[in-house]
């Protein structure tokens, strides 16, 4: 359904980017921000979802500021790897990136954000600053903006079963932005959504039960349904 792009970024550096077309008319677009590994097949079957419910669906290629179109592996060494190169870029330009993608794709209507992982905290932080709509599945590294005020809605989503987001995180979530959607989902943990097949940490009932969530929100948010 998708195809590989080119996007013009703030700094005059192109990155590579996976664009998916809904038939007919678009809903409004949507910047589906990536896991650690890359914009893997998994992720570009994410924005060919959000195509086949009517959106726009864009994903950057984060990690090209520092390797083209790198897709890592799920695995211990991937996983490593992937830390290191988060590590590495920060989150300023991440944020310029999704920024930019939003643009290449202005034409589709209102934009919104979905992110997972790392990507969820980028998804956070395009809601608190760029007032942009956004879903953030498990984002881990979330704790520290919970204090800025919000510039648009945003929706997370939980594994109650997650190592690295204990109950408290998601306690806090719910303490310091009430206004917000908070889910969390028994049985499920870290990843919850990545159906890969053999992925460990997949989960189907809350990865359905947060798909629909999500297209509900983005309905509101950019289709005004």
């Amino acid at each position: 359904m998708g195809q590989h792009i080119n996007i013009p970024t703030s700094r005059t550096q192109c990155i590579g980017g996976y664009l998916a077309q809904p038939e007919g008319k678009p809903k409004g677009g949507i910047v589906v921000v990536q896991e650690i590994f890359g914009v893997t097949a998994h992720i570009r079957s994410v924005a060919d979802r959000f195509a086949a419910a009517g959106y726009t669906a864009i994903a950057p290629a984060l990690f090209d500021h520092l390797e083209s179109w790198l897709e890592l592996d799920y695995d211990e060494v991937g996983m490593a790897r992937g830390k290191a190169l988060v590590s590495e870029l920060g989150l300023d330009r991440p944020l310029e990136d999704v920024a930019s993608a939003a643009e290449a794709i202005a034409s589709s209507g209102k934009i919104g954000v979905v992110g997972y992982c790392w990507g969820g905290t980028v998804a956070l932080l395009s809601a608190l600053r760029l007032g942009l709509p956004a879903v953030s599945y498990y984002g881990a590294r979330n704790l520290p903006f919970l204090g800025e005020k919000p510039k648009a809605p945003v929706m997370f989503h939980f594994g109650e079963d997650d190592p690295s987001i204990p109950p408290e995180a998601v306690a806090q979530h719910r303490e310091l932005l009430p206004q917000m959607e908070v889910f969390s989902y028994p049985g499920a943990g870290h990843a919850f959504n990545r159906d890969v097949p053999g992925d460990k940490h997949y989960h189907g009932a809350s990865a359905m039960l947060a798909w629909q969530r999500t297209l509900a929100f983005f309905d509101r948010q950019l289709a005004g349904a």
